[in-house]
C-alpha cells in the first residue's frame, strides 16, 4: 500500500480532472462548479484505474468521487450484466447513492442504474436486472440474495465500491461483504471508503485492493461560539421558500447570505425573493468578477439585504453587517458548512446560522453535528401569529415615519376636500389610503390548508413538545421498555436473524442495538421491538418483505413480558446434570438464536 497523504483543498476545477465529456455536460446542468476536497484526490487515481483506500467522514462528497470517474469509464459491450456494483450499509443511502448516479447520468444515452435493498419487493428488482443495467447499487444482504439466486451476476464487473464500511462493520455485514468480494472478477477495481479504519476494515484492504491508492481527508471542524446554530426539518406542507420568507418576516436581520447548492439554484431563488420584495441578488461563478465586486460592495452599504450564493462564489466573502446565513440546502461537504457560517458571526459581533433538512438528508445532519463536535438545537418556523405582528409592526413604522417627516400639508387639503364632497368618515377613508398604500399584497397572512387542517400543524406552529415530529419520534421510539410483535415469516421461509433486524432498523429507523430477543418458529416469529412505536411505522411495517414474504406485523398477545432494552434475562446456573441426561455439545447455534453481531438486508 502507499504511504497515507493528507490532501488539502487545493481549487482546481472539474475540468481538470480528465472526466467525460456527457460528464461534464451534467455538471453543467446542475451547475457544480469546483470538486470537493475527496473529490480532487480521488477522481484521478480510480480514472487511471488504481484502487483507492479513502478515509474521509460523511458528507464530504464521497458519492460523486466515485460516480463520476465510473460513469466516465462506462463502455459499451454486449449482455446485460452490470459494470459497477456499490455497497452501501442502509436502504437510504443505496437511494440517494442510485438518484445520484442518475443525476450525473443524465446525458449518458440508455443509462440504467438499479437500486436494490432489503423490504423491497423483489418483483420490480428482478424485471430490471432481467432487462439489464449498468450500475447496481445495493445493500450486502439483499446483494447476496440476488447472487445465490442467480438473478445478479458479477461476470463483466470493472468496478465495485464499498462506502461507509466501518458503518457495515458496525451492523455486522462484513462477512457478507467478503462473499461478495469472493464472487467478483479478480480484476475489477476497488473504491473502499470509511470514516475510521478499524482493523476488519483494513484487512478487507489488505485481502481485496490491489497496491491502494491511500487517501485520508482531514476537515476543519472549527464553528465559532458566537454563533447560534439552529435546524429545520422541512415538511408538514411547508415548503422551504415558504419557510425562508416567514424567517425573512420575523427573524430580526441586517443582512443575509442564503446559500444554495447550484448555479441555476441562486439565481431561480433570487428572482424569487426579489419578487417578494426584498432587495436580493445572486452570487455564482456564472458572474463576472467585476459584476461580483459590485454586488459585494451593494451588501456592504445597505444597498442590498440578501445574497444567494453557491459556496465557490461567497468563498472569502467578509461583510460584517451580515448576520444571518441561511443554508437553504445542506452541504454535501462537512468543510463547506463550516465555511459557509463563518460568514457571520465575524468581528466578534453575535451571528445567526440557520440549516434546512429534509428527512432524506438526515444522515448529512448527523454528519455535520459529529464533524464539528457540536449539537445544532431545533427551531419552530415563526407562526401565521408572528409574521402578522410583525407586518403590522412595520406598517405603523412606516405611518411614524411619515408623519415625523412633515410633508403632510397638501394631502390634508385635498383630504380636507374629498370628505367635504362625498361625506365620509375620516376612519374610513384613512383605511381606504392605507389599503392603496399596501397595494396587492394582504397585509396580513391567511393560514393555508395545512394550517387550518390541524390547528397549525406544520413545523413553524408546534409547541416545543412537538416540533419537529419526525426527528422527535427517531429519539423518542428506540429506547426504554420493550414489547412483544409477531411477524409473520419463519424458519421454513428461510429468514435468519439478521434479516429480521436489517429490516426492522432500515424500515422503522429503531437503532439495532435497541432490538430485543428475536424468537424464530417454523411459520412465525417473536421480536422485541420499544414500546410507543407511532402508527405510521407500525403500519409500514406490515407491508416489509422479508424473505419473499411481508412481515405483517401485529403485537403479540400472548407472549411473556419482554425484559427492558439492552438487558437479557440471566442465564440460570448449571444444577447438577442427570444421568442420561447430557446432550452432545456443538458449536451450532440453536435455531433462532440471534447473532451478537446483528446484520441487516
Amino acid at each position: 500500500m502507499s504511504t497515507p497523504k493528507e490532501n488539502e483543498s487545493a481549487q482546481v476545477a472539474f475540468s481538470d480532472l480528465a472526466l467525460s465529456d456527457a460528464v461534464m455536460a451534467a455538471l453543467a446542468d446542475v451547475g457544480y462548479e469546483t470538486p470537493s476536497p475527496i473529490q480532487a484526490a480521488t477522481i484521478p487515481p480510480l480514472l487511471a484505474g488504481k484502487d483507492v483506500l479513502g478515509q474521509a467522514q460523511t458528507g464530504t462528497g464521497k458519492t460523486a468521487a466515485f460516480a463520476l470517474p465510473i460513469l466516465s469509464g462506462l463502455t459499451e459491450r454486449a449482455g446485460k450484466a452490470p459494470q459497477a456494483l456499490v455497497l452501501t450499509p442502509t436502504r437510504e443511502l443505496t437511494i440517494q447513492v442510485a438518484e445520484a448516479f442518475q443525476r450525473y447520468a443524465a446525458h449518458i444515452p440508455g443509462f440504467h442504474v438499479l437500486p436494490i435493498y432489503g423490504g423491497q419487493g423483489y418483483g420490480p428488482q428482478l424485471a430490471a436486472l432481467k432487462r439489464g443495467v449498468h450500475v447496481v447499487v445495493g445493500t450486502p444482504g439483499r446483494v447476496m440474495d440476488h447472487l445465490k439466486r442467480g438473478t445478479l451476476k458479477l461476470d463483466a464487473l470493472d468496478w465495485m465500491v464499498l462506502d461507509e464500511a466501518d458503518e457495515m462493520l458496525r451492523m455486522g455485514f462484513i462477512e457478507d461483504v467478503e462473499w461478495i468480494f469472493e464472487q467478483s472478477p479478480a480484476q475489477r477495481q476497488v473504491a473502499l471508503f470509511s470514516a475510521t479504519m478499524p482493523s476488519a476494515i483494513r484487512r478487507i484492504a489488505k485481502t481485496h485492493l490491489r497496491e491502494p491508492q491511500e487517501i485520508t481527508i482531514q476537515t476543519k471542524t472549527t464553528t465559532a461560539v458566537n454563533i447560534r446554530q439552529r435546524y429545520w426539518i422541512v415538511g408538514g406542507g411547508t415548503s422551504k421558500l415558504d419557510a425562508l420568507t416567514r424567517l425573512l418576516e420575523a427573524e430580526p436581520f441586517d443582512a443575509m447570505i442564503v446559500f444554495a447548492r447550484t448555479k441555476k439554484s441562486t439565481d431561480e431563488l433570487a428572482e424569487r425573493l426579489s419578487a417578494r420584495g426584498y432587495a436580493c441578488a445572486a452570487l455564482n461563478g456564472d458572474i463576472a468578477q467585476n459584476q461580483r465586486e459590485r454586488t459585494v460592495a451593494k451588501l456592504k452599504n445597505g444597498q442590498l439585504d440578501i445574497i444567494v450564493a453557491t459556496d465557490v462564489a461567497a468563498r472569502g466573502l467578509d461583510v460584517e453587517r451580515i448576520s444571518h446565513v441561511i443554508n437553504f440546502d445542506i452541504p454535501h461537504d462537512t468543510e463547506a458548512y463550516v465555511h459557509r457560517i463563518g460568514r457571520t458571526g465575524r468581528a466578534g459581533r453575535e451571528g445567526d446560522a440557520i440549516l434546512f433538512v429534509t428527512m432524506r438528508e438526515k444522515h448529512l445532519f448527523k454528519a455535520i453535528e459529529r464533524a464539528t463536535r457540536q449539537a445544532i438545537e431545533p427551531m419552530d418556523l415563526p407562526s401565521i401569529a408572528e409574521v402578522n405582528e410583525q407586518r403590522v409592526a412595520r406598517f405603523k413604522q412606516r405611518i411614524s415615519v411619515t408623519l415625523a417627516e412633515g410633508k403632510l400639508k397638501p394631502f390634508r387639503e385635498l383630504l380636507d376636500e374629498y370628505r367635504a364632497e362625498h361625506n365620509v368618515e375620516p376612519e374610513e377613508l384613512a383605511a381606504a389610503l392605507a389599503y392603496l398604500a399596501q397595494g396587492d399584497e394582504p397585509l396580513m397572512l391567511s393560514p393555508g390548508k395545512a394550517d387550518r387542517a390541524a390547528g397549525r400543524r406544520d413545523m413553524g406552529s408546534q409547541t416545543p413538545k412537538s416540533a419537529n415530529k419526525g426527528a422527535a419520534r427517531q429519539q423518542s421510539f428506540g429506547a426504554g421498555d420493550l414489547e412483544t410483535f409477531r411477524i409473520e415469516v419463519g424458519r421454513s421461509h428461510g429468514v435468519e436473524p439478521r434479516n429480521i433486524v436489517g429490516a426492522i432498523a432500515n424500515e422503522a429507523g429503531v437503532d439495532s442495538a435497541h432490538i430485543g430477543r428475536i424468537d424464530i418458529r417454523d411459520d412465525f416469529s417473536l421480536v422485541d421491538l420499544p414500546k410507543g412505536m407511532p402508527e405510521d411505522i407500525f403500519a409500514h411495517l406490515k407491508t416489509v418483505w422479508v424473505g419473499g414474504r411481508q412481515l405483517a406485523i401485529s403485537r403479540e398477545q400472548g407472549a411473556p413480558p419482554a425484559p427492558p432494552a439492552g438487558r437479557r434475562k440471566p442465564k440460570p446456573k448449571p444444577g447438577p446434570k442427570k444421568p442420561g441426561k447430557a446432550k452432545a455439545k456443538s458449536g451450532k447455534a440453536k435455531p433462532g438464536k440471534r447473532r451478537t453481531k446483528p446484520k441487516s438486508d
